[in-house]
């Protein structure tokens, strides 16, 4: 019996939860799979791979996320691009002078779910259209689809901004104007490749160096509080 329990545990741990926005993708890439094997052995081969690539897109993991005040974690899953000062978009209203910058580059196989960096008020949501340069190009924060969240905390305004990608057609957001949000829960997602660009109060010194990997609600990106080393996880 252990061994069939051992079994059965090891297949529930190689699972993933998937976000409810995926159900209906996968539900397509499924059906379309099935009408492939009516053709062709070939084709439903592609179809399954392309439907298996869809649900693990949607996959939306578990995140331990460190709590304490004046931390400031990563909004998403990827690569650092851009470590840097730049001028936050207009329409979050947080001033015309350059804030400490970090961006983080979301590829196709990276976590698409995004995280509040901090917790606080949300003063702020606004979305604003545009084009689908590659979200690597540091003219994307300003020429791309967009959307962001001011974020209104005891340490200073921070701004949060989705923004669309080469194949990233759509941003969502969860979140409401005026409500608290948590450090580390889960406020939007963009599909498909992506970036997300983290605004930091002035003299916030980041914590992330360019090329580093970022995980959505684990990684530190700044510390504003003291300093204290006294640090508390809550499993998300």
């Amino acid at each position: 019996m252990s061994t069939i329990d051992d079994v059965m545990g090891s297949i529930k741990g190689a699972m993933f939860p998937i976000h409810r926005e995926g159900r209906m993708f996968i539900g397509i890439a499924a059906a379309i799979t099935l009408a492939f094997a009516l053709f062709s052995t070939t084709l439903f081969w592609i179809g399954l791979i392309i439907t298996c690539w869809v649900a693990f897109f949607f996959r939306d993991p578990k995140r331990i996320v460190p709590m304490r005040a004046g931390l400031v974690v990563s909004p998403a899953d990827g690569k650092v691009v851009l470590v840097d000062r730049a001028v936050p978009p207009v329409e979050l209203g947080l001033g015309t002078a350059p804030l400490p910058r970090v961006a983080i580059f979301l590829s196709v196989f990276n976590v698409h779910i995004n995280r509040s960096p901090i917790a606080g008020r949300i003063a702020r949501i606004a979305y604003r259209p545009g084009k689908f340069l590659n979200a690597d190009m540091d003219k994307a924060s300003e020429d791309n689809e967009r959307n962001g969240l001011a974020i209104e905390t005891p340490y200073g305004m921070i701004g949060v901004v989705q923004i669309a990608g080469l194949v990233a057609r759509r941003i969502l957001c969860f979140s409401i104007e005026g409500s608290q949000i948590a450090t580390g829960e889960r406020f939007g997602l963009i599909r498909f490749g992506s970036r997300v660009d983290l605004y930091l109060p002035e003299g916030t010194t980041p914590r992330v160096g360019l090329g580093q990997l970022a995980f959505g609600g684990e990684t530190i990106i700044a510390d504003l509080g003291d300093g204290s080393p006294s640090t508390t996880w809550r499993n998300d």
